[in-house]
């Protein structure tokens, strides 16, 4: 029986012939051991397998009968070894399991490699065979010079026939080689719409940028101040000789031809001056700015006051360009009749004349016109400011020209013109009396748009007559708040709310006074300012601050409308229509 049992249990690998859990490494029961490892640890239990008939016929000849007594107690100690012995063989069988899965796994790649090693073999093959042909045919196209027999008439057609083929195709293959390429460029596909990405905002990249502008925009600013140089005889003796040529060229017809040899000249000057010559061709001499080096790191304050300038550059950069494309279009628009009137006069002049005068006594009165224009007429008009005002029609059809913005001041100033003599009329004439408004400027309408808060009507609100309304200059109003200083608790100390200059009073409508009553809101008499001037709430900010300080008898400290982003225009109306009512106020009462 205990013969029976080893052999159970020893059929497979010994346990010291295992790795100790505790000696082994961390894997799991799939994880296996090298090839190498384990056919060194078989080899052992082979000898032990060759051993086994030996070891039995020993054990029968010394055992004797008191073994069996032996082997029945040992019996539940050797149903223990059994299942131990079971379970090693189990994991033995796993183990060899997977080891055959991997080894047919390999097998399979090495089979898909094997095909495609086969693929290309056959295709390496049929490329050969192609080859092959085509020098085959290149042989037949040109045959070597050496005699060969006559050919019956069949085969002499039929090679004629192949020369003539292959002349052509390679007649084809030498013009697609030659002009494909340009060919292709016509061929028509969809557009690539590309979108470009957006930078994020940043102090250095908006100096860097700034300063390339202004780098690119130099040589226009240089061109122009040239230019003005020579038509206001800044040099006398360039501006001379420079307008006895452009005459002399005006009166042969060469002012074209000159022009286009200045711009020679000038390219030229600019490819030795960028080959390192030193060369200053210009009327007034340039101005060299020092360059700033750039700051590495920038304070909160600097790039704040950065931000400012920037801002306050671009506003009135795209004001004047705002102008110019508004007068530009009021001009062709009819906005001015009058002004447009002679423009319209003058192109049906230089139509009629270009249509029975010959071009070159048209080109010499157009040029000679603009010479003594350039040379002499503006700079008398330059020297004499009133002639200029009186007869120089260009500049007073410019300067007379109105932007939209001014458009608009001037339909809001007639409305209420008018309305306010309708009011005047009503008052005088009674219930009786009729009063012609404009079409589409009731009062209802005037006041719900330029005369109304959003709380109510404005006379209503800062208990004003309703002659007082807001300046055309603030008829929405100024956002800001209000610092009294006078006051101790934070909910009076300061007021968020909208601030109006009208003809008589300054009024601040409080944000928290909308809902109730207007007891929170402030009405100052004009002529009771007894000083205003800008203010800056926060020291430690850049700028000049974005605060208005008013000073009035009944105050202690001047009252602070602060946070005020259009700060400069609303001190510039409120500082004049004070002065306007004090000056008022004096004339009045002469001994005050």
């Amino acid at each position: 029986m205990l013969r029976r049992l080893d052999k159970i249990r020893f059929r497979s690998q010994r346990r010291d012939e295992f790795l100790d859990p505790t000696e082994s490494p961390n894997t799991s029961d799939t994880e296996c051991s090298d090839d190498v490892v384990m056919k060194t640890r078989f080899l052992p239990k082979e000898q032990e397998e060759l051993r086994e008939p030996e070891l039995e016929q020993q054990t029968e000849a010394q055992a004797g009968p008191g073994s069996f007594l032996a082997g029945v107690q040992e019996e539940p100690k050797t149903d223990l070894n059994e299942v131990k012995g079971l379970l090693e063989i189990a994991l033995l069988e796993k183990h060899f399991l997977q080891e055959e899965l991997r080894k047919l796994k390999d097998e399979s790649h090495i089979d898909s490699l094997k095909q495609e090693l086969e693929k290309e073999r056959c295709k390496r093959i049929e490329l050969e065979q192609k080859v092959n042909d085509a020098i085959k045919l290149g042989v037949e196209d040109f045959p070597s010079q050496s005699p060969k027999p006559p050919s019956p008439q069949p085969s002499l057609s039929s090679s004629t026939e192949k020369h003539k083929e292959t002349v052509y195709n390679s007649f084809l293959k030498w013009l697609y080689n030659r002009f494909g390429v340009y060919i292709e460029d016509f061929r028509f596909q969809p557009e690539e719409t590309t979108v470009e990405t957006e930078e994020p905002l940043s102090a250095r990249r908006l100096t860097e940028n700034m300063r390339r502008f202004k780098r690119g925009f130099r040589p226009v600013t240089n061109f122009m101040r040239n230019l003005s140089a020579l038509s206001s005889w800044y040099s006398v003796y360039t501006s001379a000789i420079a307008f006895i040529v452009y005459m002399y060229a005006a009166w042969h017809g060469w002012a074209i031809p000159m022009f286009l040899f200045f711009a020679i000249l000038r390219l030229s000057l600019n490819y030795l001056i960028s080959r390192g010559w030193r060369i200053q061709w210009s009327i007034v001499p340039e101005v060299s700015e020092p360059l700033e080096p750039p700051k590495e790191d920038l304070t909160v304050s600097e790039k704040f006051q950065l931000v400012l300038d920037v801002a306050q550059k671009a506003q009135n950069l795209f004001g004047k360009m705002a102008n110019i494309l508004e007068k530009i279009k009021n001009l062709f628009m009819w906005v001015q009749p009058e002004l447009t009137q002679k423009l319209y006069v003058g192109l049906w002049v230089a139509f009629i004349s270009s249509c029975l005068l010959p071009y070159q006594l048209l080109g010499f009165i157009i040029g000679g016109y603009a010479g003594i224009k350039f040379f002499i007429i503006d700079f008398i008009f330059k020297s004499c400011p009133k002639l200029r005002q009186r007869f120089d029609t260009p500049y007073i059809i410019w300067t007379n020209l109105p932007t939209d913005l001014q458009l608009k001041e001037r339909s809001n100033t007639t409305l209420s013109r008018r309305l306010s003599e309708c009011e005047q009329v009503a008052t005088a004439g009674g219930r009786g009396s009729v009063c012609t408004v404009p079409l589409g400027a009731s009062r209802e309408e005037d006041g719900g748009r330029y005369y109304s808060t959003k709380r109510g009507a404005f006379h209503e609100v800062f208990s004003l007559p309703e002659s007082e309304r807001p300046l055309p200059v603030c008829e929405n109003g100024w956002r800001c708040c209000l610092i009294n200083r006078d006051k101790k608790t934070p909910t009076d100390y300061i007021r968020h709310g909208v601030l109006y200059v009208t003809e008589n009073h300054l009024c601040f409508e409080s944000s928290s006074s909308r809902s109730g009553s207007s007891k929170r809101n402030k009405v100052i008499k004009l002529t009771e300012i007894t000083e205003i001037q800008k203010y800056k709430v926060l020291s430690v900010l850049p700028g000049s601050g974005m605060g208005i300080s008013i000073a009035t008898p009944t105050t202690q400290k001047p009252m602070v409308f602060g946070a005020m982003m259009h700060r400069d225009e609303a001190f510039d109306a409120i500082f004049s229509q004070h002065t306007k009512m004090v000056e008022k106020a004096r004339a009045k009462n002469p001994e005050t």
